[in-house]
């Protein structure tokens, strides 16, 4: 491949181009107005000529290889046409209902035909749940703090029988989830969402990042996804080479950087966002926080995505699920590899005008819609970001609107927030401390994934606030919260 030309595009996109939104080349993928930077192998990058600005490079191919990976995780066990040299493969029934009609039941099960192959499938979960009593036994189990081996030991079962139940909650809630999602998807005309990036197990240190997408207002997680891929095998490119197939997977070889994560939090507001900036800096990818990392215990099985991929795969999936809407507002921690995957994909957007992406930085009591009476701006950080900082009975935060709007502080300041987001991964930790923290499930995160779908579908619809209100019931997709029993039918 030519050092001159970029990572080539991938059926219409590419996402390769000056991200430096003052930039006269923000946007533009011609490769005349940049120099492709390959001398270092640990930076590959695009150097802009008119700003000198220099995003990492990124292979759009893989990237939405990496998008389908998610959608086939998603949609695991999920009623579809099986023929794969149809169009509609892979399509589930439940979001795609126009490409299917019913075509009667095997036993108690509704079975399906394909409006365009007419090969028949049927809806595996669509009948009575004879395993419920046991499985709403282990929901209990967990959601009250016990082991693995605990609830085993109470419920007489041996430790696969404990998984293979888990595995089928896991699938049933993903059928709700499917649906509710699907109904939020076709009735909102705008969309704000808190995003949130974090370790799936802080302790274990096996570069294992936790990608949620929530609405702000009713915390319903609209999307989650793992850079982590349990059926796939390691990388063998030790840096990652946009240029090559396959370059969004890590190898096991990983070799660690100077360890520059800043330790002190008891810190000013503005002194706490410049010094992740100078976290952010050290690293030889600004878009890739394991270049933080000193070391890295890769799981024992499976694939560690690359997680910039993963983070575009995200927001992909969220941008094809709300294209309808009239605007989008997303919320997102001080992080470039979000900065640049929200910035990539919606681009066309903020052409439009129609979208707003805004870093938020604050203390955890900031209490929502207030603002304090003095504001200041700061040009931070070598992308000179302009951030407004304000506090409030001694409280701080402070917000950076990434694609330029100016002079409406007060009003950014008032609403943006990623608390949503943040608080529900927070409480899975919290909830299933135990799990998470095992030592002997550090090398092994597949075992959370069906916790996470389950998880999911609990918070959204059976988890209730102060009031009895769960997510879904703000945003009128229920009436009622929904009770174990009836997400487990």
């Amino acid at each position: 491949m030519p050092t001159e030309k970029l990572p080539l595009a991938a059926k219409g996109l590419q996402l390769n181009f000056c991200k430096t939104l003052a930039c006269d080349n923000f946007g533009d993928s011609d490769e005349q107005y940049y120099l492709v930077q390959r001398t270092n192998p640990k930076r590959p990058a695009l150097v802009c000529r008119k700003c000198g600005a220099f995003p990492p490079l990124i292979n759009n191919n893989e990237v939405l290889n990496e998008l389908a990976r998610q959608h086939a995780v998603q949609s695991h066990s999920l009623p579809s046409c099986n023929n794969s040299s149809c169009d509609h493969f892979g399509l589930d029934v439940l979001t795609h209902r126009e490409f299917y009609h019913a075509f009667g039941y095997s036993g108690d099960r509704q079975r399906y035909r394909c409006k365009t192959c007419a090969s028949t499938f049927v809806d595996k979960w669509s009948g009575e749940n004879q395993k419920s009593p046991i499985q709403q036994k282990i929901l209990g189990f967990l959601f009250t703090g016990y082991s693995v081996r605990e609830i085993c030991r109470r419920l007489d079962i041996n430790p696969k029988t404990f998984y293979d139940h888990i595995n089928q909650i896991a699938n049933r809630c993903r059928r709700h989830m499917s649906l509710f999602d699907a109904r939020l998807q076709h009735d909102r005309t705008e969309i704000q969402l808190a995003s949130n990036s974090t370790s799936l197990q802080p302790i274990s240190n096996n570069g294992v990042f936790w990608y949620a997408s929530a609405e702000m207002n009713s915390g319903y997680v609209i999307a989650q996804h793992i850079n982590y891929s349990e059926c796939d095998s390691p990388g063998t490119q030790s840096d990652h080479d946009p240029f090559q197939d396959n370059a969004q997977f890590l190898p096991t070889a990983f070799i660690g950087e100077a360890n520059s994560q800043s330790s002190v939090v008891e810190q000013s507001i503005f002194k706490r966002v410049d010094a992740k900036y100078q976290e952010i800096f050290a690293r030889a990818n600004v878009e890739d926080p394991l270049g933080n990392y000193v070391s890295l215990n890769y799981p024992s099985k499976g694939a560690l995505i690359r997680p910039p991929y993963t983070s575009y795969a995200h927001f992909l999936e969220i941008q094809q699920a709300f294209s309808h809407c009239e605007s989008i507002e997303i919320y997102m921690p001080q992080e470039p590899m979000l900065r640049s995957a929200t910035m990539s994909v919606f681009l066309q957007r903020i052409t439009e005008n129609s979208i707003d992406l805004i870093y938020v930085a604050q203390d955890a009591q900031f209490p929502l819609e207030q603002s304090g009476e003095k504001i200041d701006i700061h040009l931070v950080g070598w992308w000179r970001d302009r951030w407004a900082f304000t506090e409030l009975n001694g409280l701080h935060k402070g917000i950076c609107h990434l694609n330029g709007a100016e002079n409406n502080e007060v009003y950014w300041l008032k609403r943006a927030s990623t608390a949503a987001a943040a608080e529900y991964q927070a409480r899975f930790y919290s909830q299933f401390t135990t799990l998470v923290n095992e030592p002997r499930r550090k090398l092994r995160p597949a075992s959370l994934l069906p916790l996470l779908d389950i998880f999911r579908a609990w918070h959204n619809l059976c988890h209730q606030d102060k009031l009895g209100t769960t997510p879904a019931q703000k945003l009128g997709l229920i009436s009622k919260p929904i009770t174990l029993a009836e997400l487990l039918s």
